[in-house]
């Protein structure tokens, strides 16, 4: 992709909207893990974070220009900033017997996440769409 391809994108919600489709997509892998491991002793049920950080990269008014690379960032955070990340639960219930995965919470996050994850790709056809609409000049 082109700089100037990169220039437009960037204007969208298209960066967003890749970034909430790499969480699903981790979500996805981290949840499948806990499922395979549901008998493993002692295993941690991994998780993945990302809306919260989302969320407050949203909520942050107060906004500033870096004029060299060496100073600190003031206020929003650049979406570049924010990626998903997993990590093991603490929870020390062992709902599974040998370890604290509960199959049911996990298919219910399986669910919840597929139905995220079809947003994301709606949401993201509709930009292309958009775009597409802009260059050729139909409203």
């Amino acid at each position: 992709m082109g700089l100037m391809d990169q220039m437009i994108f960037s204007k969208t919600a298209m960066p967003t909207i890749n970034k909430s489709m790499q969480a699903t997509n981790m979500r996805s892998r981290a949840i499948a893990d806990n499922i395979a491991n549901i008998a493993t002793e002692g295993y941690q049920r991994k998780e993945v974070s990302f809306e919260s950080q989302l969320k407050g990269k949203m909520k942050t008014s107060l906004t500033g220009t870096k004029t060299d690379g060496a100073h600190m960032s003031i206020g929003k955070n650049s979406l570049k900033d924010i990626n998903p990340m997993v990590t093991r639960s603490k929870d020390k219930n062992l709902y599974s017997g040998v370890n604290n995965v509960d199959i049911d919470s996990e298919m219910a996050k399986m669910a919840d996440n597929q139905i995220l994850h079809n947003f994301d790709v709606k949401f993201l056809s509709l930009q292309y769409q958009k775009l597409s609409k802009a260059i050729k000049g139909t409203v």
